[in-house]
């Protein structure tokens, strides 16, 4: 015999009110996260197979970029144990509020948000400690509760590797519009960089392509180009594996500097080989999007 549900009608599939209430609310979760992805344009995964090889920058400089050139931009910081995006952009004081319709992300420049786990924490040196199951939810909620409103693009910035971040990303944001992934061109950087490839096909994530950071170094005072890193390891990889290949950064001293300091480089020297180089490859970036649309 069917049970009466919580909102008074009958089911026959379950054995209690209560489990009807947790369906209906299951349901309603998934409604708001699902308006809420409708409102976003494209959604972008910047990612790397290690750490230390710059991707929350090329996340920071590519989102201020398409702001700059005025798109609605989402930062969505999904490295929950090592959040820094609010640090780059002079944010790490700010806190998340909230309002009836959901979390406000914090505005970081004109048409330019972000959300970050460090708005949650009391002391920057508190780790959070967590299990998948926890991470999943707040990313989740980082989607569905807040209130991005009309976004041309939804930028996600990964924490290194294929574990749990970035599974729950493509579980809950999806379709996905692509990858970036981000690599230096030493060797050891490139083992890494070519399994995020592999994993980013393997979710059926487009990869947009292969960003090569610190790539090569031009000597301030002779002006003499010094390779600390190697250089074209990442293009190398990127026609290995027949991916395209969004651009070479070279290292610049001041991407440091304005990174501590709370700056958008791009921004702060916008001159530089390395803006320059960063306003290839958001070129690169809004183009492909573009043919995926047609």
């Amino acid at each position: 015999m069917s049970e009466n549900c919580a909102d008074g009608a009958t089911c026959g599939s379950c054995s209690s009110s209560e489990s009807c209430s947790a369906e209906d609310k299951q349901k309603r979760e998934e409604e708001v996260l699902q308006a809420r992805l409708t409102n976003i344009k494209h959604r972008l995964v910047v990612m790397s197979g290690k750490g230390g090889v710059g991707k929350s920058t090329v996340a920071v400089s590519l989102a201020v970029s398409l702001a700059q050139k005025g798109h609605k931009v989402g930062l969505l910081d999904a490295d929950i144990h090592g959040p820094n995006i609010p640090k780059m952009l002079g944010l790490d004081n700010k806190r998340l509020q909230a309002s009836e319709g959901g979390i406000i992300p914090e505005p970081a420049m004109e048409n330019l948000s972000v959300v970050s786990m460090a708005f949650l924490l009391d002391n920057p040196d508190n780790p959070v400690v967590w299990r998948g199951p926890l991470k999943h939810t707040v990313i989740r909620q980082f989607v569905a509760d807040v209130q991005w409103g009309e976004l041309d693009y939804l930028i996600i910035d990964l924490p290194p590797g294929t574990g749990d971040e970035p599974l729950s990303v493509a579980q809950v944001v999806k379709p996905m519009d692509g990858s970036i992934i981000v690599t230096t061109p030493q060797e050891v950087a490139l083992l890494d960089s070519r399994k995020s490839v592999v994993f980013s096909q393997q979710i059926e994530v487009p990869v947009i392509g292969i960003v090569e950071n610190m790539s090569g170094f031009n000597c301030p005072h002779c002006g003499k180009a010094i390779d600390l890193f190697k250089q074209g390891g990442g293009r190398k990889a990127a026609e290995d594996l027949k991916v395209p290949f969004l651009g070479a950064v070279p290292l610049d001293p001041q991407v440091v500097v304005q990174g501590d300091a709370g700056k958008p480089f791009v921004t702060a020297f916008p001159e530089t080989a390395a803006a320059a180089a960063f306003a290839e490859i958001t070129a690169k970036v809004e183009a492909a999007v573009k043919a995926k649309d047609k």
